[in-house]
């Protein structure tokens, strides 16, 4: 963390997101990723960054800008900079260093394929570059027999040999397993970890990779955060995105992270082809299978991995999405929000020459709006995990209000959304059952 600067951009998410080693119950409680996105896009609409915030005049900037928050405890979680330095000093005394999605180094794996899902704030140690490199997730559940412990060690040194770097969660059982394995096979690996990522940094089961930039260990909560079940659950979306493909070698069924990890993969995570071990024929397993999950073959003879994992999509194809759906997470100015797109089927006089369109033109206009439709859907029910109303869901999707409830119409329509009274508020229907 001595060569890694924070920009005034991260000191900004920090302050608003961080708990400095302290419960995010505490007063002032910082932000949830689904209020700072709504911050970020009520910043962005007036050309305005974090870093703006700290500025002196920041509190009136703060007040200038259209958001639901209570402007009072942003101000408070603002002028938190004495516990920003002393965590600083404690965290670049354990090598620890932060990266924010205002930053270049931020993996841009977890923007391309999460979105506004993707956490503010990363916390990390050990080699920056590998965030980016892609690679193998390998989990499975904690309780394992010798057998299935062999396995995944087999399919870990195979990955180091054919220089595919592995991805798990750090977690006692075939998470570490598969990561030590790899480490010492020679190959890379990057451990996402739901809590206490400083005493990990310490540990030495990890310092000698750490020292040969073999080895990042990153966060997305507080590295003095203890074991929280909702933040394990909640890391296991960050495995896959970082990942090219991912082997579940065992889970139980309908129950444990390695389930709940999975099934979200195959759901919310379609670029990312997830394999099943067939060696363990637990029922969980056999049941991801039937969700989709591809069946990942026996480890006889030479086995070439590049020739079974296939990657779900290409580069070329995952570009032509995010300039289809447009929406920006950086914040930077360097990085500004591109022009949202805005379908009218029904232009004004106003907003179109005074000429009657051709039926040809009409028909085209109304399929390209469907098309999006579909496209910004799943986009659009991220952001639903949580009621909120249509005025700050157009924000945080960089879209104009009235075609904001053109689609929650339609995903009503479709069962997709639920639309909530009193006040009116709008959550995916799978939240609200």
């Amino acid at each position: 963390m001595s060569n890694h600067q924070l920009s005034p951009d991260t000191q900004g998410i920090l302050l608003l997101c961080g708990s400095f080693g302290k419960s995010r119950n505490h007063s002032p409680q910082p932000l949830s990723l689904t209020e700072y996105n709504l911050l970020a896009a009520a910043l962005r609409s007036h050309q305005m960054t974090p870093a703006h915030l700290l500025a002196p005049d920041g509190e009136q900037k703060l007040c200038s800008l259209n958001h639901s928050l209570d402007n009072q405890r942003i101000i408070e979680l603002l002028q938190r900079g004495f516990l920003l330095t002393l965590s600083l000093e404690k965290w670049r005394s354990q090598g620890l260093w932060i990266v924010s999605r205002s930053d270049r180094h931020y993996p841009q794996r977890l923007k391309q394929h999460l979105k506004y899902l993707s956490p503010p704030i990363l916390y990390g140690v050990g080699n920056l570059e590998l965030l980016n490199k892609g690679g193998l997730a390998i989990v499975g559940s904690r309780n394992v027999n010798e057998a299935v412990l062999s396995y995944t060690q087999q399919l870990a040194h195979i990955s180091a040999q054919q220089n595919i770097q592995v991805i798990s969660g750090g977690a006692r059982g075939i998470d570490k397993c598969g990561m030590l394995s790899c480490l010492e096979a020679g190959g890379t690996t990057i451990g996402v970890l739901a809590n206490s990522l400083g005493k990990a940094s310490l540990e030495s089961d990890y310092r000698q990779s750490l020292d040969e930039d073999r080895l990042a260990l990153i966060s997305p909560y507080d590295p003095e955060a203890g074991f929280h079940v909702g933040n394990a659950m909640g890391r296991n979306k960050y495995i896959y995105a970082l990942a090219d493909y991912a082997v579940v070698i065992s889970a139980s069924f309908n129950k444990g992270g390695t389930w709940s990890g999975a099934v979200e993969a195959l759901k919310k995570l379609p670029n990312i082809p997830v394999f099943v071990c067939q060696n363990s024929q637990t029922q969980g397993n056999m049941e991801l299978l039937k969700l989709g999950a591809k069946p990942f073959p026996e480890m006889s003879g030479k086995l070439d991995l590049l020739d079974i994992l296939k990657p779900g999509e290409t580069e070329e194809a995952l570009e032509v999405e995010q300039m289809a759906l447009d929406f920006a997470v950086n914040l930077t100015p360097e990085n500004p929000a591109p022009t949202p797109i805005y379908v009218d089927v029904n232009p004004t006089p106003t907003e179109a020459p005074n000429v009657s369109p051709s039926p040809e033109l009409s028909e085209a206009k109304i399929d390209v709006s469907l098309d999006i439709y579909q496209a910004v859907l799943p986009i659009i029910l991220t952001h639903l995990q949580e009621p909120i109303d249509a005025k700050n869901l157009a924000k945080l999707l960089d879209v104009q209000y009235n075609q904001i409830q053109a689609w929650l119409k339609r995903a009503i329509e479709d069962g997709k959304v639920t639309k909530l009274t009193k006040p009116v508020r709008y959550v995916s229907s799978e939240c609200n059952r």
